[in-house]
């Protein structure tokens, strides 16, 4: 029998990835086969650890040792230091962002310390494309126990009793939402994962699809079996290709060993799955806009009743959850309602991963208890604010979500108390600013973004959004007037109250969360004739994993680009007209349409 007497874990999520990751399993499958410990040491690729600032990650058990920003020629020493000599390699060593001590320890590290790792528990500490490992740490023992021991009533009770509420923002009681679709009578049903992650900076979907996707597709196959479904979809953004790649392998592994399919467990529930990618538009995350792009139509919304649970894809009984949602349910049938409500608040149960991004020295994806306070989320799990820089404020929720002030520090995150203060928990976005941040630039990125992907089918939201960032960019460029402020408010409030979807309701919540808060610099804009602050909102998102810096910055640049190239046309026409004849001027005008596109 072969003896393993060391595993060393190679982070393969995207950021370590993009970072080398590939190649440091390559150094190290060379280098252990050059030392003799190929039948010694095991060699594993998992899925994130979450902390994709300090990538790529390596961890070496049984000590446990951590070590960060890895590079390929750093394995032999590693190797033969570590697993040959057994001395740590300390300059390879995590260091405390505050205090700069070396943290040899993966479970010592202040990040991790805090957390409470229940939906990413298995990620970066299992192989995500080896149905093996799952089964191993107790994979679909609930989807087992619930179509083997429970009635469908019973599953959707105990869902119920757990108090889990949808993680993708609308914080909807997901037992409640699972009995309207069973109640409803049908002879076909469908369930639908929302993987349509569109928040800018966020990637906790991501992270589970890729690390733990046994987890996603066990919850879905629970609840086809609570409300009477056969067949359910995944609808994953195709900028996901890893994520696909392992969902689509972890489908095959599952329906090989009859998890999935027919007759699963000998129960008589059957149960197929799909995958169908989206084209990247914000607004199908939006679950009616969601059902028509899987059906093959534009990605539009439609006004509600009848709501998905009655009259879903295909006007069939459909029920759609969140990533992180489906990922808690296994835990809640195995453990019990009971053991669930042990954490978070009376209202709020369970933990929530966040999304760490900003200014902030801790990168990357957390999971806590409901109920946290903000303080110990930037501070003791984020490591405090880059560069010893003051905290300003902190953007939860994305671009639905609103920016909270430092006096809201020790605020309990949970549903309930981040919409009193004028936010909302969104799917686990948390972007931190600090004493240089231009608030109201803030609010005109965030603007900027969802009138970009507003579908258009509403008035309210097409143009009820241009005309508010129409104004935010006038402040900004120090051409805001007396009375630019209410109209602001009164425009937001009215697009939140008429808006035909989600997207429309809550994209005034950036702008109106700043009047609020930060008031004073929108005044100093106006009374002051000032710009924006020399730093731009995008230099905010700069300490963020690869990916998703690669979005901002491309949508900076493209901005730029398109700043100049209006600059240079007008600078051509004004030389053109400068040397042709007059009788020619009429027809080098720009047309009304032309004047009114560019806001002449």
């Amino acid at each position: 029998m072969q003896h393993i007497r060391a595993h060393v874990l190679v982070c393969g999520g995207t950021g370590c990835k993009s970072a080398g990751s590939k190649e440091i399993q390559l150094s190290f499958a060379k280098y252990l086969e050059e030392f003799g410990l190929k039948d010694e040491v095991m060699l594993v690729e998992t899925g994130c650890h979450g902390f994709c600032e300090h990538g790529p990650l390596v961890i070496v058990y049984p000590e446990g040792t951590f070590y960060c920003h890895v590079k390929p020629e750093d394995v032999k020493e590693i190797v033969e230091n570590h697993l040959y000599k057994g001395r740590i390699v300390e300059r390879l060593l995590y260091r405390e962002p505050m205090s700069h001590e070396q943290v040899p320890n993966y479970s010592e590290i202040g990040f991790y310390k805090k957390q409470h790792r229940m939906v990413l528990a298995n990620c970066g500490a299992i192989n995500p494309e080896m149905i093996e490992e799952y089964i191993a740490v107790g994979g679909y023992e609930a989807l087992a126990k619930a179509v083997t021991t429970m009635t469908p009533e019973e599953v959707i009770d105990e869902v119920k009793k757990s108090g889990l509420r949808g993680r993708g923002g609308g914080g909807f009681p997901t037992g409640m939402k699972w009995q309207f679709a069973k109640n409803s009578v049908s002879d076909k049903k469908y369930v639908i994962c929302n993987a349509d992650e569109g928040d800018p900076g966020a990637f906790m979907d991501r992270s589970v699809l890729e690390g733990d996707p046994h987890r996603v597709l066990e919850g879905m196959a629970i609840c086809g079996y609570a409300i009477g479904a056969d067949e359910g979809y995944i609808y994953v953004r195709a900028e996901y290709p890893l994520a696909i790649k392992r969902l689509r392998k972890a489908i095959e592994q599952a329906e090989a060993m009859g998890l999935l399919g027919e007759n699963i467990f000998g129960s008589g529930f059957n149960f197929t799955l799909h995958i169908k990618e989206g084209a990247g538009a914000f607004v199908c995350g939006e679950e009616t806009a969601l059902m028509a792009s899987i059906e093959g139509k534009r990605g539009m919304p439609r006004p509600r009743p009848p709501f998905p649970a009655v009259s879903g894809l295909w006007g069939k009984p459909t029920n759609i959850n969140n990533v992180e949602t489906f990922a808690n349910v296994s835990q809640i049938i195995v453990n019990g309602a009971d053991w669930y409500c042990q954490f978070g608040t009376e209202r709020s149960k369970g933990t929530k991963v966040f999304a760490l991004t900003g200014k902030i020295n801790n990168t990357g994806l957390a999971e806590v208890p409901m109920g946290i306070t903000m303080r110990e989320i930037i501070y003791d799990i984020g490591g405090g604010i880059t560069n010893g820089k003051k905290f300003k404020a902190v953007q939860i929720g994305g671009p639905s979500g609103g920016c909270l002030p430092e006096s809201m520090l020790d605020l309990p995150v949970d549903y309930d108390s981040l919409i009193a203060a004028g936010a909302m928990m969104g799917s686990g976005g948390l972007v931190v600013m600090d004493e240089d941040t231009c608030m109201v630039d803030v609010a005109k990125f965030f603007l900027n973004f969802t009138q970009s992907e507003s579908c258009g089918k509403c008035t309210p939201c097409r143009e009820g959004t241009k005309r508010m960032l129409e104004i935010l960019t006038r402040i900004t460029e120090g051409q805001g007037r007396e009375g630019d402020i209410e109209l602001l408010e009164s425009l937001a409030k009215n697009i939140k109250e008429t808006a035909l979807c989600g997207l429309g309701q809550t994209a005034p919540n950036p702008v109106l969360s700043t009047l609020k808060y930060f008031r004073d610099e929108y005044e100093a804009h106006i009374k002051e004739k000032r710009e924006a602050y020399a730093k731009s909102w995008a230099a905010t998102l700069l300490p963020m994993p690869a990916a998703a810096a690669v979005c901002v910055h491309a949508t900076a640049r493209y901005r730029q680009s398109a700043v100049r190239l209006r600059k240079n046309t007008l600078s051509i026409r004004i030389s053109v007209l400068n040397v042709v004849p007059a009788w020619l001027h009429v027809r080098l005008r720009p047309s009304p349409r032309v004047k009114e596109e560019h806001g002449q």
